[in-house]
């Protein structure tokens, strides 16, 4: 086994372990996300002890962590994902990012506090098939304001290589 083949069956372990530990989908509700922080809040999630959001099983993508201003989220695309052209649709790319860039904001939000995209940038770099496996988007916030947000996320497959690229904008508001 290469070393690509041992980071895919890793990723492929770790996603595994942390889906079986997830609620069944659902929405949380403004109870849970108001008297929460942003990081115990998704924490909750990843401990089973809050709904996962319904997105996660539509997708097929896994929180893997959501700390301190950094979000991993993954995904392995299959043929559910393609477009008419036989590759990965660029909306899988693009969700699995957005995903991660808002809860890295998220993870650092006091309680009492929301989020909801203002604005998301994507360079695709690499085409998606089925043959790729599983993929990463890691999130990191660059700025946190009173009003709004900023972070950046890449989108990585198992050998390292950038499959894309994205920033966001956050509006930052009291629920």
């Amino acid at each position: 086994m290469n070393d690509t083949d041992s980071v895919k069956q890793a990723w492929i372990d770790e996603a595994a372990l942390m889906r079986a530990r997830l609620a069944p989908p659902g929405v949380a509700g403004r109870e849970a996300l108001s008297g929460r922080s942003g990081e115990d809040f998704l924490a909750g999630i990843s401990r089973g002890e809050l709904p996962a959001p319904p997105i996660g099983e539509l997708m097929g993508m896994t929180p893997l962590k959501a700390v301190d201003g950094h979000a991993v989220f993954q995904g392995t695309p299959g043929p559910e994902h393609y477009n008419p052209l036989g590759a990965v649709h660029g909306g899988y790319a693009a969700t699995l990012l957005d995903t991660a860039v808002g809860c890295a904001i998220h993870s650092l939000l006091p309680a009492g506090r929301g989020y909801t995209t203002l604005e998301l940038k994507i360079n695709y770099v690499r085409a998606i098939t089925v043959n790729t496996g599983p993929v990463r988007a890691e999130g990191k916030v660059i700025h946190l304001g009173g009003q709004t947000a900023i972070a950046e996320g890449r989108l990585l497959d198992a050998a390292g290589k950038l499959l894309a690229y994205a920033t966001t904008t956050c509006l930052v508001f009291p629920i």
